[in-house]
């Protein structure tokens, strides 16, 4: 083929690369177009930096020679849709990434780098914002109280204000020690079904789990006076040195979680714990506004044998609506949306009732908390009295809504790009979905219509593997067929959005990574991966000095 050929093929599979094998007679090889393209994302090697290798042939000429992709066809085309750019422009710099969450995103790179509104909102909605922000960062009181819009905390919680677990709109970390109080962290719980009916109910979502009997489904470790806490969270670390192909050694930290001093009887053996460190706050409202379809989408398993990627998205039971519905937010997925979410962490985080949650958070053998006294105020209208009333929830989930994403640094820098690069020969924007195109629909989400975001998420459910699988209490890893957060089991983890986490420490010099916070740094995170991220983690095992810098730098840069 003549050069004049090739560049003019180059163009047109760049413009459209989906339209050859949707158009073309011709049976072009994927392997064909990527060697054409030079798409990073398709051809990984041991060595990272390079798409393809050049052997010396006999009579000294170079051959090209096409490595195995990263990540199937059939993703990559999934992610280009969703993206409406090729991957070649995902993985190479592109100004406007440098705005991950569109026109709403912000340029502050200080500790209040999570606490700002959405730029674009207008002067008459940032009041919303500011009240509801009012209502996250001011602590809740025991009832009776002269600040009546604010009793009736408790009698069992974990903290006193959202801002506690959510420390300046950023992530929680796990204690450090045994003494060490779990503030921005909490403990779910879970039981196994025994009943033909239990197992009906969590195949079909209609129930989030089988809760424990005398703890329920989430641990309290705090109680009012005259009401016994529910325990106490410890934590025990232990060094896990792991070692690069170059000789360098990262030293993890594996931790055990213990329950002291139960308050209302022994724990089951069996009975399934689940650390949870605080999510940032940041972008909530441009994840929301994700189309179900688009989540759907990256959930269709691929027939190729070298993809062991294969997200599921959780089904969940709204309890606004009474419908199953998907699940989009929390470590599991297993809320719907902001609202719900909100409501689900006032009643159980803070032990307040509202109208989705009207409840208090007691289990039926917990007489003194079940006694106590609360702050509920009557709704009318036949709406049963409550601690957090529907104007109160209204300003919080625009808050929650309106909190921005701040702007990637140092995007073009040599090191970033080098980075992205090797982020995206080892497939790991095959979990991480880079780019969305969001719609415009008939809701007041005003501020998040239309943006083009960059979060790195899919929103799905993975299995990460045994390392990073919950276990009981008894420190047995449970079957797989056991579900504790509707369809989730203890190996599963929703993926978490990246965007701002390189300010995480920023904003909180405790902050920690993963799930129970065992990861202190961004490159443990990834060396926690394991299950269906297993072959990501082994290409960045064999990054030498450079290639681990070059990681860091383009996750720092997010």
């Amino acid at each position: 083929m003549s050069s004049s050929k090739v560049l003019k093929a180059k163009q047109f599979i760049a413009f459209s690369p989906s339209l050859i094998f949707k158009h073309s007679p011709l049976k072009l090889s994927l392997g064909i177009i990527c060697a054409a393209l030079s798409i990073s994302a398709c051809q990984p090697s041991d060595n990272p930096s390079n798409n393809v290798a050049n052997n010396a042939t006999d009579d000294g000429k170079t051959q090209e020679i096409s490595h195995s992709q990263a990540i199937s066809f059939e993703r990559v085309q999934t992610i280009e849709g969703l993206a409406g750019v090729p991957m070649q422009q995902l993985a190479s710099f592109d100004a406007q990434e440098i705005k991950q969450g569109g026109d709403t995103g912000i340029s502050i790179t200080t500790s209040e780098s999570y606490s700002k509104p959405s730029s674009n909102i207008t002067a008459s909605r940032k009041g919303s914002f500011f009240i509801g922000n009012a209502f996250f960062r001011q602590p809740w009181v025991v009832a009776p109280a002269s600040t009546d819009s604010r009793d009736g905390l408790g009698a069992l919680f974990n903290v006193a204000a959202c801002q506690s677990c959510h420390i300046k709109d950023g992530r929680g970390h796990a204690p450090m020690s045994s003494e060490d109080d779990a503030d921005s962290l909490l403990i779910r719980l879970a039981m196994p079904a025994t009943t033909d009916e239990q197992r009906q109910k969590l195949k079909d979502s209609l129930i989030e789990k089988v809760v424990h009997p005398m703890y329920g489904g989430q641990l309290q470790d705090r109680g009012i006076q005259g009401v016994p806490a529910e325990a106490r969270i410890a934590v025990q670390w232990k060094d896990k040195p792991v070692t690069f192909a170059d000789g360098h050694v990262e030293t993890l930290r594996s931790p055990t979680f213990k329950l002291a001093k139960p308050g209302y009887g022994a724990f089951n053996d069996e009975l399934m714990v689940s650390p949870r460190v605080a999510l940032p706050m940041i972008g909530l409202g441009l994840l929301e506004q994700i189309p179900d379809e688009a989540i759907k989408k990256q959930a269709i398993k691929t027939n190729k044998a070298n993809d062991d990627i294969s997200g599921k998205f959780n089904w969940v039971m709204d309890p606004q609506t009474g419908k199953v519905t998907l699940g989009r937010f929390g470590w599991k997925a297993g809320q719907t949306k902001l609202i719900t979410q909100n409501q689900s962490a006032f009643n159980e985080d803070m032990g307040l009732t509202s109208n989705i949650r009207p409840h208090e958070s007691c289990m039926p053998t917990q007489a003194a908390c079940i006694n106590a006294a609360t702050g509920a105020d009557e709704q009318g209208n036949g709406k049963l009295p409550v601690e957090v009333n529907d104007e109160v929830v209204k300003f919080v989930e625009f808050y929650t809504r309106n909190l921005a994403v701040p702007h990637r640094r140092n995007a073009d820098d040599k090191l970033v790009l080098g980075g992205k690069k090797r982020f995206y020969d080892m497939g790991c924007q095959s979990c991480h979905t880079p780019r969305y195109q969001l719609p415009k629909t008939d809701d007041d989400h005003l501020e998040q219509h239309g943006q083009v975001i960059y979060p790195y998420t899919d929103l799905l459910l993975h299995d990460m593997g045994n390392d990073l699988a919950d276990r009981t209490i008894a420190g047995k890893l449970p079957s797989k067929d056991l579900q504790v957060e509707f369809l989730a089991n203890s190996y599963e983890w929703r993926t978490p959005a990246l965007w701002g986490i390189g300010l995480a420490q920023t904003v909180d010099s405790q902050a920690t990574f993963l799930h129970d916070g065992r990861a202190r740094t961004l490159m443990e995170a990834v060396l926690w991966h394991g299950g269906e991220a297993e072959k990501q983690k082994q290409k960045v095992l064999k990054l030498d000095k450079q290639g681990r810098s070059e990681l860091n730098a383009f996750l720092k840069s997010l």
